[in-house]
């Protein structure tokens, strides 16, 4: 035999050539994987492991730590290439993935930066002690250390081997070493360490203690217990050769021994692997000429290498020393960023609170909701169209309704019920606001279609009409919502945004999802429903602004109307920017949301209703009468306006007729009465030609002066107050500035005295009266008394053209 060989150089030559010599070769001390080849190196053996020995062990503590994907940083030299071969193929097989491999000549920080780019967590070294001193200086500027990677480098490094290379890298000693921190290094077992007595009859203790004293003062190698238990694998294997010579063949013993012998020479190959024994090394024994050793696992922690474990090759077993090994962080590093989604929910107590607030909000809906339904019938809130203040308060709830919709996310509801939601929410915001918007815009509209009537016509707009345009704008809405669900309906989807740190510490990274109702065409959809929204608003202020001068309280909401669409326009713009912008805060957009939708449906509300209820409180009857028509004297030169304007809060007066229909009655009994004295003076005109031309020449003034008077009372005796009135700007003295010549015996002074004037005006203004009845809904005008038919009265229906013209204009 042949034992011997360090140099793997020399070693690889030896070995290739000894075939030729029928000899076996045992080698202590060569390391390198090429001499594993058995088809080149058949008779070669060693009692060390080769440095591909450790893939096994890497193999065996990657499992146990369950790290599944790893990369590798490699040397360019071939004994290095060579290990990392053969680790790609061990792992290949073991369903562990090599993310990436990495090779450098001498700068190794390009391959590190690429690394950590690939996110390689677990990096498998292959490098001498020069090359490791570069390394993990660009592991320190790259931050590729501490709690999130583990590094696993050879372990045959020399003692404190990084002193005497520092200064080969351009980092600091402290810096090296603080990426050096925790890294682990693989290599064989010089001497076992269980206390057992081996095949020399001594513990591998006993053996190192002798191995130490006679060696004296002489450097230590960590091949010398490879050597002693070399010795006796060759004794072994001679002896068992002895012995099945004995066995088989008594003539021939290995004295017999040639180099062309190649029986005998065989037989010493098979003795070689059936080796087996316990040595100071640990279990000797032999698979395909390689020795199946055990491998160590160090630990470099705060500056010296400590032992953590060992594996076994003969068992394949893998043995961690308890609570030796030190990781960085928490727990082991993992084998790659473990990316953990985490749905942004929106907080509890937040919903908890804005709940709380739109609940307040429904209760005060409901407040007002009953107020207007208990005092319907009140003036006050009969004049404002009760039913569409039903619908203002309904269309207020269902916005606050819609809160409670907004605030349910994944963490309240599933997937599919969330899906559900986007569609539901939507429907009821937007019906919500077009009720709300559109039952006050239906009731500014009436009080504009009646106070601009130009023609001064009879118009009577019930609320069934209001109701009707209601409905229309929400079938509007029902159309565009309706196809928005069919052609592009809303969807659940979920919105990825960068990872972050984990707040716990933990060797994770949070990626936070968010989810959205969205679709394909979405800017078009809510294009459409904004502009929609925007002209009913923009509708909205142009009759607000045109009925701006209507002062009746109870009609009249043109200024509240105003102040909620300004609130309302500039809240939502200011919501939807700012929404927009914290897409990606659930919590800030949903608070801002619901904020806008309870500060928007309870200003309207409150402008509303408020005033109303303080009105009816306080001074219920000044909320439905018209400060501008107000009886002055001085105001004659508008009195076009104030007829005009008179009529039309007559016109829309009308909803209150119920209550004046029994002072009408009154009025339609005393106009008969006046009737049949209007009979008698008529009778008398017609008798006397002088008489009638008198009348005709005079009555005119007499109506100019009854049209001055600008406030036509409802009281019992009104007509008396205007008479008054009259009597007091025309004393009698002026109506008997008559012809000199008549004498206080003509038939003519006794017609035209102050007493007949008197009479006669008295007769005069229930006719005028009666002609105005029908402007506010009265008796018809072409009926002479509202109790007798017009062919009952054919006296009645003779009425000169001018009297006709001077009704007509009034």
């Amino acid at each position: 035999m042949v034992f011997g060989g360090v140099c793997a150089t020399v070693t690889s030559i030896i070995a290739e050539s000894l075939k030729g010599w029928n000899l076996v070769q045992l080698s202590f001390a060569a390391t390198t994987p090429e001499l594993a080849d058995k088809k080149k190196y058949p008779y070669f053996f060693r009692t060390v492991p080769s440095d591909n020995a450790v893939n096994p062990a890497i193999l065996k503590l990657l499992k146990y730590y369950q790290w599944k994907r790893v990369g590798t940083l490699t040397q360019d030299v071939q004994r290095f290439s060579e290990v990392r071969n053969d680790l790609t193929g061990v792992l290949y097989g073991e369903d562990i993935e090599i993310s990436d491999t990495e090779s450098f000549s001498n700068d190794p920080c390009t391959s590190v930066k690429k690394l950590k780019g690939n996110d390689v967590r677990i990096i498998l070294g292959q490098f001498d002690e020069e090359m490791a001193v570069k390394v993990f200086c660009c592991a320190y500027d790259e931050e590729m250390y501490g709690s999130k990677y583990q590094w696993i480098i050879p372990g045959w490094y020399e003692n404190l081997w990084w002193e005497s290379w520092i200064n080969s890298s351009q980092c600091l000693s402290k810096n090296i070493l603080a990426a050096m921190e925790g890294y682990i290094g693989v290599d064989f077992e010089p001497l076992s360490t269980k206390v057992i007595k081996t095949i020399s009859g001594r513990t591998p203790q006993q053996y190192e203690k002798e191995y130490n004293a006679k060696r004296g003062d002489g450097q230590s190698s960590k091949f010398h217990g490879y050597a002693y238990d070399g010795i006796w694998v060759i004794a072994k294997t001679l002896q068992r050769a002895m012995k099945y010579l004995n066995a088989t063949n008594k003539h021939q013993k290995i004295e017999d021994f040639n180099y062309t012998n190649h029986k005998l020479g065989k037989i010493f190959l098979d003795a070689m692997n059936e080796t087996n024994f316990f040595g100071v090394t640990g279990q000797v024994v032999f698979r395909n000429g390689e020795r199946m050793g055990t491998i160590k696992f160090t630990q470099f922690q705060e500056r010296k290498e400590v032992k953590v474990g060992e594996y076994n090759a003969v068992a394949d077993t893998l043995e961690i020393i308890n609570n030796s090994i030190r990781f960085q962080g928490l727990e082991p590093p993992k084998d790659k960023t473990i990316i953990q989604e985490e749905l942004r929910k929106i907080s509890l107590p937040l919903y908890s609170i804005l709940s709380a607030l739109t609940i307040l909000g429904m209760i005060m809906a409901g407040a007002f909701l009953f107020f207007n339904i208990k005092n319907r019938n009140q003036k006050l809130i009969k004049m404002s169209s009760p039913y569409m203040n039903n619908l203002i308060i309904l269309g207020g709830m269902l916005s606050y309704a819609s809160i409670f919709l907004f605030g349910l996310d994944g963490s309240f509801v599933s997937e599919k019920t969330f899906e559900t939601l986007c569609t539901v929410r939507t429907w009821i915001l937007t019906v919500g606001y077009t009720t709300a918007f559109g039952a006050m815009f239906a009731k500014t509209w009436r009080v504009h279609a009646i106070f601009k009537n130009v023609k001064m016509k009879k118009k009577i707009i019930k609320d069934q009409k209001l109701l009707v345009i209601v409905g229309g704008m929400l079938l509007i809405d029902l159309c565009i919502l309706i196809c928005w669900q069919v052609v592009d309906p809303l969807r659940r989807t979920v919105e990825k945004y960068n990872m972050e740190p984990d707040p716990a510490g933990r060797d994770i990274s949070i990626r936070p999802i968010l989810e959205h109702c969205e679709n394909t065409h979405m800017t078009i959809w809510l294009g459409i429903v904004y502009a929609y929204k925007g002209l009913l608003m923009l509708f909205g202020c142009f009759l607000a602004w045109e009925t701006r001068n209507v002062s009746i309280p109870a009609l009249n909401d043109s200024k509240y109307i105003g102040m909620s669409v300004y609130n309302v326009g500039i809240m939502c713009i200011i919501g939807a920017a700012v929404s927009f912008l914290t897409r990606d805060q659930p919590n800030v957009q949903f608070c801002i949301v619901a904020l806008v939708i309870i500060f928007c449906s309870t200003i309207t509300l409150c402008l509303v209703f408020v005033p109303k209820l303080i009105t009816l409180r306080t001074n219920p009857d000044a909320a439905t009468q018209n400060r501008r028509f107000q009886f002055t004297q001085n105001q004659k030169k508008e009195d076009s306006k104030t007829s005009t304007s008179v009529t039309s809060v007559n016109q829309a007066s009308t909803s209150r007729l119920e209550g004046l229909q029994s002072e009408n009655h009154r009025l339609r009994m005393k106009i008969t009465e006046l009737d049949k004295d209007l009979e008698e003076v008529t009778m008398q005109l017609q008798d006397t030609p002088e008489k009638t031309t008198y009348i005709k020449q005079n009555h005119y003034q007499d109506l100019n002066d009854i049209l001055s008077i600008r406030n036509f009372t409802d009281s019992k005796d009104g007509e008396k107050a205007i008479l008054k009135n009259h009597l007091d700007q025309n004393p009698p003295a002026q109506w008997s500035t008559t012809d000199s010549s008549r004498t206080s015996k003509d038939p003519i002074e006794d017609i035209n005295s102050p007493e007949h004037i008197q009479r006669r005006l008295s007769l005069q203004l229930p006719i005028l009266h009666h002609a105005y009845l029908p402007s506010i809904g009265g008796v018809d005008a072409s009926c002479a008394s509202p109790c007798v038919s017009p062919s009952a009265s054919p006296r009645h229906r003779h009425v000169p053209s001018s009297f006709r013209v001077m009704v007509s204009g009034l």
